[in-house]
């Protein structure tokens, strides 16, 4: 019996110090690129690296806002992506409602269309989209910028897997029978049934549009309208990187994300776990 707990005890160890290798693997980066912020110039490119900086600074820091201005290009990036996340959890939440509970002609059909969008590379499709901006006009306005973020097809495959998974037909069917519409069922029933996978998805559509660079890019032509991930490339030259200053702007990119990340994070797992359960 000794030798049965002395190998599950081996075994045991053995996972957590293959976990403890992952978490120092995944947070290595991160640390590295905090201490490259807060190296002088002297010291970021000094051989053999070091990991602590001798002379901590924060010249990088106020050199990134001496740079550009970059508080407007936080800001930019603040108000799409909880512009952006707002409308994928109202669109994802109401079709996936829609799409879980419903019955309609072409239900299926419709679906797997919309489904299939999310395998097209965006791509293939950016300049078509930026010429349907010129039409419109939103070519270097704000609504040209956020549109693309506007509706995410992985949400709404994400919240009908989770509607059919946490929301009995029973429940339903007696709210309307009370008197209940299906405007108030969605709002005072299905929406507090799926706030945990709406915390998840809230965590991947901020992500999405807060990493986009291609289309800002593309659609913006004035720095009023850039967004942080645009500011970060001010410190690429053309044969040299200014490695201080764009470690600590990332530093400063990365913050929300992770404010995000720890406020919801309890939510993720119970949201990809439901998405995968049928009624």
């Amino acid at each position: 019996m000794r030798i049965g707990n002395t190998k599950l005890d081996f075994l045991k160890v053995l996972k957590h110090l293959v976990l403890l290798m992952g978490v120092v693997i995944m947070i290595l980066p991160f640390i590295w690129m905090l201490s490259t912020s807060l190296k002088p110039p002297t010291e970021v490119l000094s051989w053999p690296p070091k990991l602590m900086p001798k002379a901590a600074t924060i010249g990088n820091f106020i050199q990134v806002f001496e740079t550009a201005p970059f508080a407007r290009f936080f800001l930019n990036s603040v108000l799409m992506s909880c512009t952006s996340t707002l409308c994928i959890i109202i669109t994802s939440t109401l079709a996936g409602y829609i799409f879980g509970k419903f019955k309609f002609p072409f239900k299926n059909f419709l679906f797997l269309l919309l489904l299939a969008t999310a395998m097209v590379p965006f791509e293939t499709y950016m300049i078509p989209l930026y010429l349907r901006m010129v039409q419109f006009r939103w070519v270097n306005t704000f609504i040209g910028l956020v549109c693309p973020y506007l509706v995410m097809s992985y949400g709404i495959f994400f919240m009908r897997q989770n509607v059919q998974a946490t929301i009995p037909e029973d429940l339903l069917d007696m709210a309307r029978i009370d008197g209940v519409s299906e405007f108030g069922i969605y709002t005072k029933m299905v929406l507090p049934m799926l706030s945990g996978s709406v915390g998840a998805l809230s965590i991947f559509a901020f992500m999405q549009s807060w990493a986009a660079f291609i289309w800002p890019l593309i659609i913006t032509s004035s720095r009023e309208l850039w967004t942080m991930e645009l500011g970060l490339g001010m410190f690429q030259y053309r044969f040299t990187v200014d490695l201080g200053p764009i470690n600590a702007g990332s530093m400063l990119s990365i913050f929300p994300v992770l404010i995000v990340f720890l406020f919801l994070r309890r939510r993720i797992v119970q949201g990809i776990t439901l998405s995968g359960m049928k009624e």
